[in-house]
């Protein structure tokens, strides 16, 4: 998906079913939401749903966690 959604615009029907599907592969591929939200222009709450809703399972964020010091 190349072009970029209008902010603010509503994405709804065939259309949306069409772009859950293109984020859910590519998100699966690796690319973060982060990545995503930008390349589509839209919020990373709305990427999050879009994953959300399609079922797809969500990495954890990574990086340094805060464990119990032994």
């Amino acid at each position: 998906m190349a072009e970029t959604l209008k902010k603010g615009t509503r994405v709804t029907g065939a259309e949306r079913d069409k772009l859950a599907t293109d984020l859910k592969q590519r998100y699966e591929a690796g690319e973060s939401i982060r990545a995503l939200a930008a390349a589509t222009g839209r919020s990373y709450g709305f990427i999050h749903r879009i994953l959300t809703e399609s079922g797809v399972n969500l990495r954890g964020r990574g990086g340094a966690t805060r464990g119990k010091k032994s």
